[in-house]
């Protein structure tokens, strides 16, 4: 008996990322300036101070080049340049340039918060704005009227979005090779297609979806997806294969791999439901997509009587003849069976739509105000620093763009705090005067 020792080494294959969560975030607007012209000839000279310009968006572009996420692997944190600062004699600052990202085709984005999805990126050159920038801070031009003609207003940037982002690759093939491992998939792969992935006489082989591209005589063609393979229990994390499954989501046709040979001792329909049952937990509709029954290793000695048995079980499983799925029997080995199978998954492919799949509905992003001013802000008491604290989005973002150096600018939050109802709502809290009220990192004395 001779004994192989065969080594694995999987550092190129553990190359391949598909899953990634990344920080955004978008330049702030610049701030607005405080000036006044003062030149010997020019009349009514006043407010002249310009405004901020914007900051730089943060964006995601599609790549063809790329396939896959490892460049977000070493590189996770993301940030747009801020707007340049408003000048004297009304100059606005200077816009920043937004940041590009290249991702690769079929990069899903969602907020890794809310779980919402942001957008889905398929196609080459496809543009996807994720994290909107602050506009510029308005100068004290602005704020001169008959009642103030000398303003010592203005604004600051308004905040850029700062967003945590997950990224998901699902691989863009029009069909995906499922079965058990060892079931020929990357065996099938490599004879139809230019394709070389990994092949051994050992499960899971394949750690990383492989590509290929098939080519008819007739001028179609078509991408073939080798994809890890599944086992009973994948769809609730067992094994490789859960990693792989959002792959199987965007193929139009499946080509279902069974091992007929029977050389491991497991029965082929049992194989075949077992899979079934994982897709059907992972996603329900995944079945309803055209499916080819791809009956493999048919050059075995048991594999012709073990077809025989799996096509009486499959009739007798089913109620409705017309969905039986079709069985192809093949053999990689001597190539017999894979011109037909060839041709009736292209066949298959020019029936089915690729608009059929179910993808995300928004391929942009929306940015909508809400008018609800019970979410404008919070009221807390710190008994640390015996203090309240007041919180929300709305009045930490009007604090933000507040120039603190400028008495004139502050009375103006205090205008804005009191129309957003924050002093009843302290009374209410029970504040006094004298208590201590801080927002961010500001603190002011309460006065009724």
């Amino acid at each position: 008996m001779v004994i192989r020792i065969v080594k694995v080494k999987l550092s190129g294959e553990n190359m391949f990322v598909d899953q990634v969560k990344v920080d955004v975030k978008a330049g702030n607007g610049g701030n607005g300036m405080v000036a006044f012209r003062r030149e010997k000839y020019v009349p009514n000279g006043g407010p002249a101070g310009g405004d901020g310009g914007r900051g730089g968006n943060v964006v995601f572009k599609v790549d063809s080049g790329m396939n896959t996420l490892m460049d977000f692997r070493y590189h996770r944190k993301f940030k747009a340049k801020n707007g340049g600062g408003g000048a004297n004699k009304s100059m606005t600052g200077r816009s920043a340039d937004d940041l590009v990202i290249p991702v690769p085709e079929g990069t899903t984005v969602t907020n890794a918060e809310t779980g919402q999805v942001i957008g889905d990126l398929t196609k080459p050159g496809q543009e996807l704005i994720v994290a909107k920038a602050g506009r510029g801070g308005r100068g004290n031009i602005h704020f001169a009227s008959p009642t103030n003609p000398a303003p010592e207003i203005a604004e600051n940037g308004e905040p850029g979005e700062e967003v945590p982002l997950q990224l998901e690759l699902k691989v863009l093939a029009d069909v995906g090779l499922v079965g058990f491992p060892s079931a020929g998939k990357s065996t099938l792969l490599s004879v139809i297609t230019s394709a070389k992935p990994k092949i051994a006489g050992y499960h899971f082989t394949t750690l990383v979806p492989n590509l290929g591209m098939v080519r008819l005589d007739d001028g179609r063609d078509f991408a073939v997806a080798d994809l890890p393979g599944l086992v009973e229990g994948a769809s609730n994390g067992v094994g490789l294969g859960f990693q792989f499954l959002r792959h199987v989501e965007r193929t139009r046709v499946i080509l279902h791999l069974v091992d007929m040979s029977g050389v491991e001792g497991r029965d082929p329909y049992e194989d075949f439901v077992a899979i079934n049952k994982e897709l059907t937990q992972y996603d329900p509709k995944i079945l309803k997509r055209p499916q080819i029954v791809v009956a493999t290793k048919m050059d075995l000695p048991d594999s012709q009587e073990n077809l025989v048995d799996f096509k009486q079980k499959l009739a007798e499983s089913s109620s409705d003849h017309d969905q039986i799925p079709e069985v192809l029997p093949i053999s990689s080995v001597t190539h017999t069976g894979l011109t037909e199978l060839i041709r009736k998954t292209a066949d298959l492919l020019d029936q089915s739509n690729a608009a059929d799949l179910d993808q995300p509905v928004s391929a942009t992003k929306e940015y909508d105000y809400k008018a609800d001013q019970s979410s404008d802000f919070n009221i807390s008491y710190d008994k640390e620093s015996e203090s309240w604290v007041i919180s929300g989005d709305k009045i930490e973002k009007l604090f933000k763009m507040t120039d603190t150096a400028h008495d004139q600018s502050m009375l103006r939050f205090a205008r804005q705090m009191h129309g957003m109802g924050i002093d009843d709502a302290l009374r209410k809290a029970g504040a006094k005067d004298g208590d201590t009220v801080s927002i961010l990192d500001f603190s002011f004395t309460y006065v009724e």
